[in-house]
């Protein structure tokens, strides 16, 4: 449990306090492509999952945990109507800013842009919008941090404000079972290479913030039945890695094959889990 963890009627919660502009900055997957590019790009992690979500113009997209805004300004480019809300009054003013720069820039192109978003604070377990409402709801990189208890409210009113056919998209990282089963053998192996100065025995010591903000991790097993017990259908499940590009010993790179492409192995050593599912609506 996150060291600085309240409680909500006796039920685990993190305050929205952890979630600094800081931290959106410098912890938060993808700062590195925001700062470059100012929000106008994603990065690889972000691309990959809001490409799973196939949105098109005219459709309504809800981004649960819209963090800095980049997915926001994207859907402003694809003329659909999209609504952010994040937990931290942090993320609500990055996002509100990264919309006021877009509308900004197009204004000065001479470009007439279909659609602003709207950007709230609010919480994901009850969500501020009516019934059959959105096409597409997101959850990227969010799942990991909130309480089990949470997680599950928090997809019962997303499928209450999806429509009947409409999808959720959810991207996690890590996958739990990498943590738990395969980090140990790569830290001891990187140990014996003398990189073990990068590969503290937490792996989530690598980025010490998140020591207090991930709270559930997920896995495939995890993630399915999570989504099944909230009664959603056409759940798939799978796992996925950021691309390596080392140079390594023929030895060490035929090892790495085996881990990301053999199945068992890959279930522990892939490190991103990523869902698609529908809400279970007759």
């Amino acid at each position: 449990m996150a060291k600085q963890a309240a409680h909500v009627n006796g039920a685990p919660s993190l305050p929205s306090t952890l979630y600094t502009e800081e931290y959106f900055l410098t912890a938060c997957e993808g700062y590195d492509v925001f700062i470059e590019s100012e929000g106008a790009h994603l990065s690889r992690r972000l691309h990959d999952a809001f490409a799973l979500a196939g949105v098109r113009p005219g459709m309504r997209v809800l981004d649960v945990g819209c963090g800095r805004g980049e997915i926001l300004r994207h859907c402003m480019r694809l003329g659909v109507e999209a609504h952010g809300m994040d937990y931290a009054v942090a993320a609500a003013r990055m996002s509100r800013d990264v919309v006021s720069a877009e509308v900004a820039r197009a204004t000065a192109a001479g470009e007439t842009l279909p659609a602003r978003p709207g950007v709230l604070q609010a919480d994901a377990k009850t969500l501020p919008f009516p019934d059959n409402y959105f096409d597409r709801a997101l959850l990227f990189d969010v799942v990991e941090h909130l309480f089990p208890w949470e997680l599950h409210r928090a997809y019962l009113d997303i499928a209450r404000v999806l429509k009947p056919g409409g999808r959720l998209i959810i991207h996690t990282a890590p996958n739990r079972w990498y943590d738990a089963y395969a980090y140990p053998w790569v830290r001891r192996a990187r140990i014996l290479m003398g990189q073990g100065d990068a590969y503290p025995k937490d792996p989530r010591a690598i980025t010490p913030v998140n020591q207090d903000v991930h709270v559930n991790e997920q896995d495939l097993v995890r993630m399915r039945r999570g989504l099944r017990d909230a009664g959603y259908t056409g759940i798939k499940v799978w796992l996925d890695s950021p691309p390596q590009n080392r140079t390594e010993s023929p030895l060490l790179a035929g090892l790495r094959r085996v881990a990301f492409g053999l199945p068992p192995f890959r279930w522990f050593f892939e490190r991103e889990v990523f869902a698609v599912a529908e809400p279970g609506k007759g």
